[in-house]
């Protein structure tokens, strides 16, 4: 298992990343972490699984 962190890059506009850092803050977190935990909690939410059986899940919408 690859345990090394991968870079993403994304634009946004200036409002979404002061409303991102802003709740980051409030949070205690980094904003690469805070994004982070928006991401596990919706792939929880949707039942998607994460690691090799990501490429298994149907792409659908539930």
């Amino acid at each position: 298992m690859d345990l090394k962190t991968k870079t993403l890059n994304l634009r946004v506009s200036p409002e979404l990343k002061d409303l991102v850092r802003i709740a980051a803050t409030r949070d205690h977190r980094t904003i690469a972490n805070f994004i982070e935990g928006l991401v596990r909690e919706h792939y929880e939410k949707f039942g998607i699984a994460a690691g090799p059986e990501l490429i298994k899940q149907p792409l659908s919408r539930q």
